[in-house]
């Protein structure tokens, strides 16, 4: 299972990724039944600038990695980056 966090400060932009992300989880989902991950916000500013200095825009984490910082993936990529770790290529 993977782990991914939405970091924002504000609430609106977290609301726009996380649907974006569990599209595409629904997406790869047709072809890999059980994948499943974990959402979570990060929404503190102590929080997130332990991972960025991109406060109000969006960033993304998957398994503790910074994979978007300051802007709003897409599903396409989105499950790009999934298919990194289903297909062990994470590094």
């Amino acid at each position: 299972m993977l782990s991914v966090k939405i970091l924002s400060y504000k609430k609106p932009q977290r609301y726009i990724v996380r649907q974006t992300i569990i599209a595409a989880r629904n997406e790869l989902r047709k072809t890999y039944p059980d994948f499943d991950i974990t959402i979570s916000d990060v929404k503190t500013l102590e929080e997130i600038e332990k991972y960025t200095l991109v406060l109000v825009c969006p960033s993304l984490l998957i398994n503790e990695k910074l994979f978007s910082t300051g802007w709003f993936p897409k599903k396409e990529e989105i499950i790009e980056w999934f298919k990194q770790y289903i297909n062990g290529n994470n590094e």
